[in-house]
């Protein structure tokens, strides 16, 4: 079986971190898949989905890192080409990926105590992102 299902949620931009673990899982039950995979796709190209441990200091660390990695102030070709001035949201989706595949198990999605699904908006601006969670199995 195959299941699949949008959801929108909005993000205020500079890699605004939105823990969704709750909207997949909901998905997986609305599905009825007991043993199968899931995933989670964020659409648009200044976006990634991951997995963290949701905390405060965590997500502060994590937005830290991003900013060293691709800074927003960076100079790129794609702002000047596009005066939009987020290449750098561009490079940080590319790094990180659009998505990913998790097991899921007694129509359960197989995480961590402490590990949490997360959509990260790099984009320059606030945004309403739509995310596709896709279920297989039986």
């Amino acid at each position: 079986m195959v299941f699949g299902e949008y959801f929108s949620i909005t993000t205020k931009g500079f890699s605004d971190i939105k823990d969704i673990t709750g909207e997949v899982q909901e998905i997986v039950s609305k599905s009825k898949v007991k043993n199968g995979i899931v995933n989670v796709f964020a659409v648009g190209s200044t976006a990634s989905i991951t997995t963290i441990e949701f905390e405060p200091a965590l997500i502060g660390d994590m937005k830290e890192q991003l900013e060293n990695f691709a800074p927003h102030t960076m100079h790129s070709r794609h702002s000047r080409t596009w005066g939009d001035d987020n290449g750098f949201s561009h490079i940080r989706a590319t790094f990180m990926g659009p998505g990913l595949t998790a097991p899921v198990s007694k129509g359960s999605v197989i995480l961590g105590t402490w590990q949490q699904i997360v959509v990260i908006d790099h984009d320059n601006r606030p945004r309403s992102r739509k995310v596709f969670v896709q279920v297989m199995g039986e």
